[in-house]
């Protein structure tokens, strides 16, 4: 049977609000900032903008919508992603929602810079939420201008994809438009503000419901709304878990929370695998759906350091610091166990989620190194103390992540011979330093000390030589977004030139293929990128 053709004109999606027809909304029909009670969203249509360009759009996230190619480069496409013009079927509105940020509850959120446009039902009949970022003021914007420039998008749309094609766990982004106005913003809050070009970036997902969402309503006691909104979450998210006769049951929320355990940590295992850090966990940008969410000022760990954060709001406390990404979701998962514990009013089960998560993300973790090592299981007595010396290894000196672990694949080429000879072994990893001059004699021992210990361990698994490699290049990405490749791409772009984000695109599309025409984007952070800005730490307006 020959498959299903694909959409050529963006009027043809298939909307299905299913999110604004169940809960209840905002009385109120104006964008004012305000206290938004007694609902789950506000409705608001996008501002319109003067003069929308089409940057790139992502075909494989046009096809989860049944969007052909041919349609993302039509007008109709161009003026309804950049939120000049409805599409039949759309109910547009922004969500409202609380959350803790560093740890801190920070009362009502909500979208401030985001507007759903509505739900699209594809021919598999799998909803996605289609979501403009930087379209306008909401009720939720909080003085804010609800618009956002080229640079962030940008950083949004390429990491989007590229998560997606790292096999983690994301949201995904449809297009990047231009807007054709100027934005003013202060990129450090340092008091340089400049005008920059302004973007939209239509986003992605199954569903955008966060920890914050239902936080926001257990913080007032709308309890009555907490249970709509977790009945309807489960009931299309988590359809699996409903009692046999369609209902939602105190079961049904015990598994539910176990589920979203899981998921999380599912999702923070990918990202400790790829040294992704995200930079602003706070319970607002977790998603229910352990999806990540909310591309700010996050970062791909370059040389190894577990204390590294790529915020500068965070750069004090380093609350979100790579290392400490797992223990700060076990922390946003307290907080909705404590959010939901009114449905439950029992606090034995969710305990046990929360249990759940710190035995899953240990199991997972424990799979997960085996693999980056290419080993075909792990072996708790044998390989806690390597994993552990791999560590101490990394930090001996600055040792960018992501080459090390596709250097260390090319060591099983080495013959017996070579790999009896330290120097040899050093060579396989140098271009993994980033002061190689640094390499001294105790440095040098160290690694070797450790390196003949792997080896070693290599020798009594079942894998042979050929099996390690294979499943370490899966597992360990060659090219990842790295924050100066973004910053490169965003000064081309900001010129006009908007080359860069395609091919860029192009490239981190086969994150853990060789593609050797395109060796320059594999290369370690160039020492000009060590202290510019956008290409070592950012601030949430980045």
């Amino acid at each position: 049977m020959d498959a299903p053709t694909l959409h050529t004109d963006v009027n043809e999606l298939h909307f299905d609000n299913r999110f604004v027809q169940e809960l209840p909304a905002d009385p109120l029909a104006n964008k004012l900032s305000r206290e938004v009670t007694g609902a789950c969203y506000s409705r608001v249509e996008p501002t319109p903008v003067a003069a929308p360009k089409l940057v790139a759009f992502a075909r494989e996230t046009a096809g989860m919508l049944d969007l052909s190619a041919a349609a993302c480069t039509t007008e109709a496409f161009v003026q309804a992603f950049a939120g000049n013009r409805l599409l039949p079927g759309m109910q547009p509105y922004a969500m409202c929602y609380g959350g803790h940020q560093f740890g801190n509850w920070a009362g009502q959120l909500g979208d401030g810079r985001a507007i759903n446009l509505g739900e699209v039902i594809n021919r598999k009949n799998e909803h996605y939420t289609l979501q403009l970022k930087g379209a306008g003021v909401t009720p939720y914007s909080r003085m804010a201008d609800g618009v956002a420039v080229l640079r962030s998008s940008v950083r949004e749309f390429l990491c989007s994809e590229a998560m997606h094609h790292l096999g983690v766990p994301t949201t995904h982004a449809l297009s990047l438009v231009t807007t054709g106005e100027r934005v003013l913003r202060d990129m450090f809050y340092d008091g340089n503000q400049r005008l920059e070009p302004g973007a939209i970036v239509c986003r992605v997902a199954p569903s955008f419901v966060r920890f914050g969402s239902f936080q926001i309503l257990a913080s007032r006691g709308e309890n009555d709304i907490l249970k709509q909104l977790a009945d309807f979450t489960i009931r299309h998210d988590f359809a699996h878990l409903l009692e046999s006769d369609g209902s939602v049951s105190k079961h049904s929320y015990i598994a539910w929370f176990k589920e979203v355990c899981e998921r999380t940590a599912d999702m923070i295992v990918h990202w400790m695998r790829v040294g992704f850090v995200h930079g602003v966990m706070n319970t607002d940008n977790m998603s229910i759906l352990g999806l990540t969410i909310d591309y700010g000022p996050y970062g791909w760990l370059e040389n190894y350091d577990p204390d590294w954060t790529p915020n500068t709001t965070d750069a004090h406390g380093r609350r979100y610091r790579f290392g400490q990404q797992p223990s700060v979701a076990l922390w946003n998962l307290v907080q909705l166990a404590n959010t939901i514990y009114p449905l439950i009013k029992d606090a034995a089960p969710l305990e046990a989620g929360l249990d759940h998560y710190k035995k899953h993300y240990y199991e997972r973790w424990q799979q997960t190194i085996a693999s980056k090592l290419g080993l075909s299981g792990f072996r708790k007595d044998e390989d806690e103390g390597l994993i552990a010396d791999l560590e101490e290894t990394l930090c001996l000196t600055e040792t960018d992540m992501t080459i090390f672990y596709r250097a260390l694949a090319d060591i099983h080429n080495l013959t017996t011979e070579e790999k009896a000879h330290g120097h040899t072994l050093i060579d396989t990893l140098a271009n993994s330093y980033y002061k190689p001059e640094d390499i001294n004699d105790e440095i040098k021992t160290k690694t070797t000390d450790w390196l003949q210990k792997y080896l070693a361990r290599c020798k009594t698994d079942v894998f042979e030589s050929e099996q390690h490699i294979t499943l370490m290049n899966k597992t360990n990405p060659k090219y990842v977004l790295r924050n100066y490749l973004s910053q490169q791409t965003i000064d081309k772009a900001e010129q006009g030139d908007f080359s860069e984000v395609r091919h860029l695109l192009d490239v981190l599309r086969k994150p853990y293929d060789k593609q050797p025409d395109e060796e320059q984007y594999a290369q370690k952070r160039p020492e000009w990128a060590r202290h510019k800005p956008g290409c070592s730490m950012l601030s949430c307006s980045s």
